[in-house]
């Protein structure tokens, strides 16, 4: 436990004995007047007798007598309390001298029994040097005085100071079993105390064993508050003991606090420059250009110098992966090799790549996606998280055996399972196949067999992941890349590396039957199968339990990400790192929505799986693709027509109901149709329709959902697998067309369409306008 001194003011003897016998072993230091009321009067020596009184409980009670009149020194001296005198003119320095030399709220300074003075410590790490030098009579001084645990204590470290002194030291005592002692119990503590707080990076004096560090002070941002909450879980909820098999760790890295960006945006009016600024190129410019803080400079070459390993350069902004709006996937993440020779150059690239983050703070997506919200871009302030990227060296390519995304709420549950059982998205490499919702294996943690899209042959080669990210650190002379710029490798390549046994499976294409493993020939497919059914590796197990104690921890669903390195070399141990931690932002199901029984005529849309909960009746404008006229070769194209459309829509402060095929936001093209989410930021309530000839998992991209349901944009999913789900196509097209583009429809009704959604349920109905009301 860690908290901050407080002061406890009495006026009379009495009170402050009750105080005193209430918590005497937690009183860091005395400061009293010595005539004061006591048994109801003015007492001449109140003082030194409550402090003789003190002192026989806690003989190294340090204590300070006050009084305005110099003969009462003596009084003092008698019990050994320091005397102040009260209107002295350096009264003040002399109450300093005394918090800081004898309450502990200075340095600890090592010293003989006659004062000579030795060593000095301003930290515990400080500490734990002089205590490995400082000779033996010094440390047995200290200890029979109790000083550590006194410094201690007035410093906030609680439980360590009362550890400590519950070690009784004597004159006699072994000084190097006791110097052996202290420094074990400090080191032990320090350990786990940082494993629970983000603790300051010390240029001078690294510590290899912390995993999360800040340099500079001001916030860590959202995402590097939940990486620090998710260190802290780890710990309190005894994962370790739980998974002794496993490391599940949070992969180390160092924070850089919003006031390094302060610093760096003070510098020739940088704030007021991008807040304008229309052109991203010229903010990166402007931004590349501006000279970096020094000090923290000169901090991130320190961590350089003992991180050999690739990095993403992470932001971590004030409002990122807040409670009520996350903003997922607006700003960049930047990957770095870090594999150059010279350490000078990988400064140079980890620098720009801060900047690149930074300067992302002022983007056009991010100005555009902030509108829909009730932020404004004056409030935002960006700290970065430099980490390293879960993975193993393969040739020239660096990538985890498998990562993914896990919520504690399904928004899409298929029997058996319900919301509150979660789900979870995996693919072999890099997490960007899924957090763009590209194609990945999802599987509910309580029921890792049971696998909707993976009940038929035709479902599983029709969705099985083929190809997968990873970082090539051959490329560009050990350059940087953003994450959107990753390679892509076919399965081959992963089979090559190994990566692929108990990921995969294999298609006879004259038996059409798929085996489990890579053993015998055929096509290969991503089914996790010896992960999944085999349980070659406790995946469903961890991540139903992280997230449980997430939860719980948060009061509320939370979504994580995740990074795995399966062992390719016997006796290795898994590991399993814990990447980010965020609140899963659910559509307020307050209000109850009465769908009711519309004529068949009357509905455009209705369908069984619906996020979102109550009534949209504002909405005249509809953008659609139509499915009949869909080209999959041209979903890029279908993307820029509704960007311009939305950003036209947007300035009229238009809101529109989107009308699309595929799956929106998916990364593979041929897929659905490729959003970005400022494309659609204007969209209210949004359809996602399956292709006629394939059927295509609903959109489950990390940030996109988070995008999704924190905006409280409606999203109805028409699918084979939800009975009775469809939409009147026909209408749609026998609707007048608004300014239009060849690929997107734009609708522009005379009547408002009614939009009903009930949370509870799921259930959700699009009604066409009702043009004969009275």
């Amino acid at each position: 436990m860690r908290a901050r001194p407080k002061v406890l003011l009495c006026e009379t003897y009495e009170e402050a004995w009750d105080y005193f016998e209430c918590c005497s072993d937690h009183v860091i230091g005395v400061i009293s007047d010595i005539e004061f009321p006591w048994k109801g009067a003015l007492h001449p020596q109140a003082g030194t007798e409550l402090a003789q009184r003190m002192r026989a409980k806690r003989f190294d009670l340090p204590i300070m007598l006050q009084s305005s009149m110099d003969r009462n020194r003596k009084l003092a001296d008698s019990i050994g309390a320091t005397f102040l005198l009260k209107g002295a003119p350096d009264l003040m320095l002399q109450l300093r001298r005394v918090l800081v030399g004898q309450l502990g709220f200075g340095d600890f300074i090592f010293t003989r029994s006659d004062g000579t003075r030795l060593a000095r410590a301003s930290d515990l790490g400080e500490l734990i040097e002089c205590l490995q030098t400082v000779p033996p009579d010094s440390l047995l001084w200290h200890g029979q005085r109790n000083g550590f645990s006194s410094w201690l204590k007035a410093r906030g470290e609680i439980a360590l100071a009362e550890d400590l002194r519950d070690r009784p030291v004597a004159a006699d005592d072994d000084a190097e079993q006791l110097r052996e002692e202290l420094i074990r119990t400090i080191s032990d503590y320090r350990r786990r105390r940082d494993r629970v707080v983000v603790a300051d990076f010390e240029r001078q004096h690294r510590r290899l064993d912390l995993n999360l560090s800040r340099i500079g002070g001001g916030s860590l941002g959202g995402k590097a508050r939940g990486l620090a909450f998710a260190n802290r879980l780890l710990t309190d909820y005894g994962v370790a003991e739980e998974f002794p098999e496993i490391d599940v760790n949070v992969p180390k890295a160092v924070v850089i606090g919003t006031d390094i960006f302060d610093q760096f945006m003070e510098h020739q009016d940088l704030r007021d420059f991008a807040l304008i600024a229309r052109s991203d190129e010229e903010v990166a410019l402007r931004f590349q250009e501006a000279p970096f803080p020094v000090a923290a400079r000169e901090d991130l070459a320190a961590f350089l110098s003992d991180a050999p390993f690739p990095l993403a350069v992470r932001s971590s902004s004030l409002l990122e992966d807040s409670p009520n709006q996350p903003l997922a996937g607006v700003y960049e993440t930047y990957m770095l090799p870090n594999n150059h020779r010279s350490l000078a150059n990988r400064l140079d690239l980890l620098i720009t790549g801060i900047k690149q983050v930074w300067a992302s703070t002022f983007s056009h997506r991010a100005k555009e996606f902030l509108k829909a919200t009730p932020y404004h871009l004056e409030e935002e302030k960006m700290g970065v998280i430099v980490q390293r990227i879960v993975g193993t060296q393969h040739d020239g390519r660096y990538y985890p055996s498998f990562a993914g995304v896990a919520r504690s709420h399904d928004f899409y549950p298929v029997a058996p399972q319900t919301p509150a059982d979660g789900i979870a998205a995996v693919a072999l490499g890099l997490g960007k196949t899924v957090t763009d919702g590209g194609a990945c294996l999802r599987f509910s943690p309580r029921y890792p067999k049971h696998l909707v899209a993976m009940s038929r042959v035709e479902d599983i080669l029709e969705n099985s992941q083929r190809t997968f990210f990873a970082l090539d650190r051959t490329a560009g002379g050990g350059e940087g890349f953003r994450e959107a710029d990753l390679q892509e490798f076919g399965l081959d390549v992963a089979e090559a590396d190994g990566v692929l046994d108990l990921l995969g499976s294999s298609y006879d294409h004259e038996s059409q039957v798929i085996h489990d493993g890579t053993a015998r020939p055929g096509v290969r497919l991503v089914t996790f199968a010896g992960i999944l059914k085999h349980q070659a590796f406790p995946l469903a197990k961890l991540i139903r339990r992280l997230l449980e104690f997430s939860s719980e921890a948060c009061a509320g669903p939370v979504e994580i990400e995740f990074a795995v390195n399966l062992p390719l070399i016997s006796g290795q141990r898994p590991e399993f790192g814990f990447l980010q931690l965020r609140p899963l932002a659910l559509f307020g199901e307050h209000e109850e929505i009465e769908i009711g029984d519309a004529s068949p005529g009357r509905v455009l849309c209705t369908s069984s799986c619906v996020l979102g909960n109550g009534r949209r009746i504002t909405i005249r404008d509809i953008l659609w693709i139509d499915p009949k006229r869909f080209d999959r070769s041209r979903t890029r194209d279908v993307a820029a027509d509704i960007a311009r459309l939305n950003d036209q829509l947007l300035r009229a402060d238009t809101p529109y109901l989107l009308i699309g095929v595929g799956r929106w936001g998916s990364a593979d093209p041929f897929l659905g149709i490729p959003v970005s989410w400022s494309q659609i930021s204007g969209a209210q309530v949004i359809i996602e329709s399956s292709f006629d000839d394939m059927t295509v998992d609903p959109s489950q991209g990390s940030h996109f959902f988070q995008n999704l349901t924190s905006c409280e944009v409606g999203y109805f999913t028409v699918h084979p697998q939800f009975a009775e789900a469809r939409v009147d196509w026909d209408w749609l097209r026998a609707q007048p067309e608004a300014p239009s583009t060849a690929l997107v429809k734009h609708i522009r009704l005379d009547e408002p369409l009614d939009v009903r959604m009930d949370g509870h349920s799921g259930r959700g109905v699009v009604l066409k306008p009702q043009l004969d009301r009275a």
